[in-house]
């Protein structure tokens, strides 16, 4: 008889298995290769910096509405009830009161209208800051994203070099039970293999981590990144003619938000120097007053105390002595000062900065060409051996240096073209087209 236990364990674990392959199954067809563009546009969305340039863009574009607000009467509306003792006298300013409406705008202050003039200024300069904040989180994750690409490529060809390697191995192994080989040979072809293996593992490593990396950036899940290397477009080299240091001056967001900046100070203290001059307000006043406050003991007219009453006019003022803010607008000047000096200053590295990317650029270009040649003539020099070898003239020990010498130049080849990638990138930030160029792939 079957024990029914047994029978219902089998069926759980049986159902358990099913979900488990199904969810795999899914997880499988989900992984769909992610594209270089959708992973830029997932990073502007999902990531914290460009969160924080928003932010701050928001804030800046709140205190300009709030300095242009100034310009809008505010009314106040209040109580100031109460009894009075002897003299009624005043609560607040305004008289025993039952209610008190108040409201007053400025019609002619040049200092509030330098304010709201750099605080415009201003929400400009954080707007190109959150700009440059952008551009550097589109480098991080082009950098990651070609990177990634790269590896996953020389992963498999690794693969194929460690199944080869072991392959030559063995055939070692049989010449030297046959008394061909001395025992030297095996260990240079475990060298060999070993060096595949140690660029296989960091190769790996270093896949894992950049996966991280785009996920942490992205919000996708790292397991389920894989790089699609027909949506990356081709970057485009930098001109030896063209003007570099010209083209980041004007395109470069960092150094347009450091002259905005220098602009808004500038524009604060003259509105520092312009609180000297006189102002004009418009100004009205509402009261209902109460019967209750001893006016009829203090004011011979208060029997024919009229309970509404109002003002309306405006307030001139005209600073005579002002110490504090004369001192307050000669710290604004220095600060402005300082504004400009700075902004000349990122001007200035951000120049060298593509000029020293442009020059590094073209050197980087002549070692990938450099490379590739000496790959192509190490896979011809290959070629030929294994002709050689099939054909009996050449020895099997002259294939496998062959085979390795290919194997370091083609590394060599891939290494001088990720450091030209990452310069070509760096140099598109700069001249302010990367974010044209990643966002313009398919």
């Amino acid at each position: 008889m079957r024990d029914p236990i047994s029978w219902q364990t089998r069926l759980i674990s049986r159902t358990v298995v099913t979900c488990a392959l199904l969810s795999v199954a899914s997880l499988s067809t989900a992984a769909e290769p992610l594209t270089l563009r959708h992973a830029v546009e997932l990073a502007l969305s999902h990531g914290t910096t460009a969160a924080i340039a928003s932010a701050e863009e928001r804030k800046a574009e709140a205190a300009y509405r709030e300095a242009r607000n100034n310009y809008i009467p505010v009314f106040v509306l209040g109580s100031a009830i109460g009894k009075s003792y002897g003299f009624p006298l005043t609560l607040e300013g305004s008289a025993p009161s039952i209610v008190n409406l108040n409201t007053q705008s400025p019609i002619y202050n040049p200092s509030l209208r330098e304010f709201v003039r750099a605080a415009k200024t201003e929400a400009n300069a954080t707007a190109l800051a959150g700009k440059d904040r952008r551009a550097q989180v589109i480098q991080e994750t082009v950098l990651n994203y070609l990177e990634l690409a790269q590896w996953e490529k020389q992963i498999q060809q690794l693969q194929k070099d460690a199944a080869d390697s072991q392959k030559s191995e063995g055939a070692i192994e049989d010449r030297i039970r046959e008394g061909v080989d001395s025992a030297m040979e095996r260990n240079k072809a475990k060298l060999v293999t070993a060096r595949i293996r140690l660029r296989l593992a960091g190769a790996q490593g270093s896949s894992d981590v950049l996966r991280l990396k785009l996920s942490h950036l992205t919000g996708v899940p790292a397991q389920l990144i894989e790089t699609a290397a027909d949506s990356i477009p081709m970057l485009p080299p930098s001109s030896p003619t063209s003007d570099i240091t010209a083209q980041a001056a004007e395109n470069n967001p960092a150094i347009g938000s450091a002259q905005e900046h220098a602009r808004a100070q500038y524009l604060r203290a003259k509105a520092e120097h312009r609180a000297l001059w006189p102002t004009l307000d418009f100004a009205a006043q509402y009261s209902r007053l109460t019967t209750f406050n001893n006016y009829a003991d203090y004011f011979s007219s208060a029997k024919k105390l009229q309970p509404n009453n109002g003002s309306i006019g405006g307030v001139i003022r005209f600073p005579v002595l002002n110490f504090a803010q004369r001192a307050r607008a000669q710290g604004a000047d220095a600060d402005a000062l300082k504004a400009e000096k700075e902004a000349d200053a990122a001007k200035d590295q951000v120049s060298a900065e593509a000029l020293q990317l442009q020059r590094t650029e073209q050197q980087l270009s002549a070692a990938r060409d450099v490379a590739e040649l000496e790959y192509q003539i190490a896979e011809a020099s290959l070629e030929a051996v294994q002709i050689r070898t099939d054909s009996g003239t050449a020895p099997f020990h002259e294939l496998e240096d062959a085979r390795t010498q290919a194997r370091e130049r083609r590394n060599l080849f891939l290494d001088a073209e990720m450091q030209l990638e990452r310069a070509r990138v760096g140099l598109l930030r700069s001249t302010g087209g990367l974010e044209a160029w990643a966002l313009g792939s398919k």
